[in-house]
C-alpha cells in the first residue's frame, strides 16, 4: 500500500481535535486518552508529536492566537485600532470560552502571541503610554477581554426584573431599564463590554494629556 497523502497525525491535527473538545466538553474532558480515542490512534502515538497534556494546551493557544486579527493595531488612529483589536480579541474567546480558563495562565511563549503583545505595546506607547504604563494598559485590556469572554453578567438573573422588585428594587430598576435599552437584555453583556473598553480608552487619553 502506498502512504497516505496526509499524515494521520501532527501538532496541529491534534491541537484541533483538542479545541473541538475543549468547546464541546470543557476543560475537564481534555485527557490524553480521549484526545486519542477522538482521533482514532493509541495514546502512545499522540507523543511522537506533543510532548504533555500542557504541550497540546500550548498547541491549542497558539492556533486561538492565529484567529485574532492583529491588523487593526496598526491602524493611524490608535483608539480606533485598539477598540478594533479588543472586540475582535473578545470574539475569538466567545467561540472558545472553554479555553480561557486553562489558556489564561500559561506562559507566553508561542510567535504569534509574542507578535501580538509587541504591537499592542507598541500602539498603546503610539496612544502616550509610557513603556510601563503600556504594560498596566495591556494588563487591564486583557482582565477586560478574558473576563466578558468568560462571564456573563445577564445569564446570572434568571427571573424577570419585577420578580426581583420585593427585595431588590435597585436590581429589578437596573433590569428593566437595561431590557428598555437597544438591543433588550440579551445584549446587556455586549455592552457592558464596550462600556468597560470605552472608559479604558478614555482613561488611556486623559493620561495622554497630562503634563
Amino acid at each position: 500500500m502506498g502512504r497516505p497523502n496526509q499524515p494521520l497525525l501532527s501538532r496541529e491535527i491534534i491541537a484541533r481535535a483538542a479545541l473541538e473538545l475543549l468547546n464541546a466538553e470543557g476543560p475537564e474532558a481534555l485527557k490524553m486518552r480521549t484526545l486519542a480515542d477522538r482521533l482514532g490512534v493509541r495514546g502512545a502515538s499522540l507523543y511522537h508529536h506533543v510532548a504533555s497534556k500542557d504541550d497540546v494546551l500550548d498547541a491549542v493557544t497558539e492556533l486561538i492566537n492565529e484567529e485574532i486579527d492583529l491588523a487593526p493595531l496598526g491602524h493611524p488612529d490608535w483608539r480606533e485600532g485598539i477598540a478594533a483589536y479588543a472586540r475582535g480579541y473578545r470574539r475569538v474567546y466567545l467561540r472558545h470560552p472553554n479555553v480561557i480558563a486553562p489558556a489564561a495562565r500559561r506562559r507566553v511563549e508561542a510567535e504569534r502571541a509574542l507578535l501580538g503583545y509587541d504591537a499592542l505595546l507598541a500602539a498603546l506607547v503610539r496612544a502616550g503610554c509610557t513603556p510601563a504604563g503600556a504594560a498596566e494598559a495591556a494588563a487591564a485590556l486583557d482582565y477586560l477581554v478574558l473576563g466578558s469572554a468568560l462571564e456573563t453578567f445577564t445569564a446570572g438573573f434568571t427571573r424577570s426584573p419585577e420578580a426581583y422588585r420585593p427585595g431588590y428594587p435597585a436590581l429589578a430598576d437596573a433590569l428593566t431599564g437595561a431590557d428598555a435599552a437597544v438591543g433588550g437584555l440579551a445584549a446587556l453583556d455586549d455592552r457592558g463590554f464596550e462600556l468597560g473598553l470605552a472608559l479604558l480608552l478614555d482613561g488611556l487619553a486623559a493620561r495622554a494629556e497630562r503634563p
